[in-house]
């Protein structure tokens, strides 16, 4: 049965992470009748265990609802819920762009924080309808009149228009529902046009292949047509079209202003990604939705199974994971002390978390994984030659020779933290420690403050998050765009154990904190690293220059005990063949270093 576009309302809900998101979407589907009280059950849309657990939202989802008004009048309405952290910004920038309506979730509570702002700014910038809500006004903490004054300045919404709600109880939601009809446009759109329909996101069905989500912007998609995947340049028929209830609904037509899901016998996730735009093969649109974009990996880490039995497990696990996330990279590596394994890119830390918490539920596996780092850009000069080319660095192994660098450029973020004003001075303090760049602050009440600063992503892949949270007692919320590359001094610090460098202890730092990271490494690792029978030098090296040195001590026998007196020669000659007897264990011995040496590196700043 063909829905009259006026009656279709397409909207999405934004929050910062534990705002009630989830928790609204339940109370939409029971009050529009969309699913029963005994299915009913907590954050519904969250169908992975990882995502319940967390409270956080991490794949993106869609539900079709059908609501009647008093007057008798049936809507149709289209929620794309949306991942809520900043690993996910451009998978929640392309659900956006399905939408006409979003209803930006504030915890009355907590108020404003950092991913409110960001996603009010991607929902601004997307053109849509913006309606603030107040969550948890039922709890005795809240501060609904503080929160609606910081609204009110955020997006220029009276206070006292800014609908009150508690997702919990549905105290409110009802009122909501009848808001969303009235303050969200209809879709837009021609059937009549050549097709135009965007993905907003795809999962992967081990019988049918890829299962494509759309928003159809223009003309019409019927069963059995043939279509082309603009951005890929794939090309598949439509086996089966469908709207997305709680499970798949078939339908015979997609037309102009609906969502709904798409199968095409599609083997490979990779050909259908985020924000490319399909049409029809026979009579392409001219032009595809704009907003597409390659999703890159920001983060780096070496993946490295504990047993090397598992490597085949390991690339099995990751080659399943990557079927449903076409955003995790990784190719095969081998280091020295870690055996065989993959260097895996991923969006952001979160993103990296949740892919180690899977291989070990999901697939059993007993995995170690490197320090994350960022990807470099390396311009290098070969002597006597004009051309400067650039170089991709994913690992600190990959570095050129520290003589034919020219220049290392390191992938900088706009960072947006939202702090009590009394906490300013610990955050300034850890940002300039982080080599920050500050840029801005701007106070959003009287106690809470927006600081902006510009800070390498490099300095806060690692532990920031941690020690922000820790320096603002846990009322500080971060969050960060990715901005430019910028040159900077940076050095590889090859580590150097018995003379022999070991590369997965080597990091890539800035050369002002060089000689302080290098110290507290070698330091670690004379701690960790068992005596042998012979002297040890651990190093930490910039090129050929050593920046800091520690001493694993021999572990020696004491040679003189069975001298019970006479001549000191006797002791003297003892300990010379002692000390010969060493310098030839010395040239054939080996160091066996312990799998705790390479978690030391983790925790050097401690």
């Amino acid at each position: 049965m063909s829905i009259d576009a006026s009656h279709i309302r397409n909207f999405c809900i934004i929050a910062h992470i534990d705002h009630g998101k989830s928790t609204l979407a339940d109370r939409l589907l029971e009050r529009t009748g969309t699913i029963s009280d005994r299915d009913l059950q907590e954050q519904t849309l969250d169908d992975m265990d990882l995502e319940r657990e967390r409270g956080i939202t991490i794949k993106s989802h869609a539900v079709r609802m059908q609501h009647t008004t008093d007057a008798g009048e049936t809507y149709t309405f289209n929620l794309i819920d949306t991942p809520g952290h900043v690993d996910f910004t451009y998978e929640v920038s392309r659900a956006l762009k399905a939408c006409e309506g979003a209803i930006l979730l504030v915890d009355a509570a907590q108020g404003i924080e950092a991913q409110t702002i960001s996603n009010a700014y991607l929902a601004l910038e997307q053109d849509l309808e913006i309606i603030p809500v107040m969550n948890k006004v039922d709890l005795p903490v809240a501060r609904p009149d503080q929160v609606a004054m910081s609204l009110e300045e955020l997006l220029g919404e009276p206070a006292e228009d800014i609908i009150k709600i508690s997702a919990k109880t549905g105290e409110g939601v009802d009122e909501l529902l009848d808001l969303v009809i009235n303050r969200v446009p209809p879709p837009t759109g021609d059937p009549d046009k050549p097709l135009k329909a965007l993905i907003f996101d795809s999962i992967y069905d081990s019988y049918r292949g890829s299962v494509v989500y759309a928003r159809v912007f223009d003309g019409t998609l019927n069963k059995g047509d043939a279509m082309r995947f603009m951005a890929t340049h794939q090309e598949y028929d439509a086996e089966e079209l469908g709207v997305l209830r709680l499970g798949r609904q078939k339908v015979d037509t997609l037309k102009a202003g609906d969502v709904g899901y798409i199968i095409g016998s599609i083997k490979d996730v990779s050909h259908t990604r985020v924000g490319d735009t399909i049409t029809h093969k026979h009579n392409p649109a001219n032009e595809a939705i704009p907003g597409f974009k390659k999703v890159k990996p920001m983060v780096f880490s070496g993946v490295h199974p504990s047993d090397t039995e598992d490597f085949e497990d390991l690339r099995s696990a990751l080659d399943k994971l990557q079927l449903n996330d076409a955003s995790l990279t990784f190719e095969p590596e081998t280091s020295t002390a870690l055996g065989f394994g993959f260097r895996v890119g991923f969006l952001g830390l979160l993103h990296m978390e949740i892919i180690q918490e899977r291989l070990d539920r999901e697939f059993g596996l007993d995995i170690i994984t490197t320090v994350p780092n960022v990807e470099y850009r390396v311009r290098v000069s070969e002597p006597g030659d004009d051309d400067q080319e650039l170089v991709i660095v994913n690992n600190p192994s990959e570095m050129p020779h520290y003589g034919d660098i020219d220049a290392v450029f390191e992938p900088f973020v706009k960072a947006d933290i939202i702090v009590p004003s009394e906490y300013i001075g610990n955050i300034m303090q850890l940002c300039e420690n982080r080599r920050g760049v500050y840029v801005n602050q701007r106070y959003l009440d009287t106690e809470r403050v927006n600081l902006q600063y510009e800070l390498p992503l490099a300095e806060i892949v690692f532990d920031f998050y941690d020690t922000l949270k820790s320096v603002s007692r846990g009322y500080a919320s971060l969050d960060y765009e990715f901005m430019e590359y910028r040159e900077s001094d940076l050095v590889k610090l090859t580590v150097l154990i018995d003379k022999d460098p070991v590369d997965a202890l080597s990091t890539i730092v800035h050369r002002d904190k060089a000689y302080e990271v290098g110290r507290k490494l070698a330091k670690k690792l004379k701690e960790k690293i068992p005596k042998q029978l012979f002297e040890v030098p651990i190093q930490a090296s910039i090129g050929r220059r050593v920046v800091a040195r520690e001493t694993v001590k021999a572990q020696r026998k004491d040679v003189t005990a069975k001298c019970y007196g006479g001549d000191i020669t006797r002791k003297r000659k003892l300990l010379e063949k002692q000390k010969e007897g060493k310098k030839r264990m010395k040239q054939v011995g080996d160091v066996e270093v312990p799998q705790e040496a390479f978690l030391a590196i983790l925790s050097v700043d401690e």
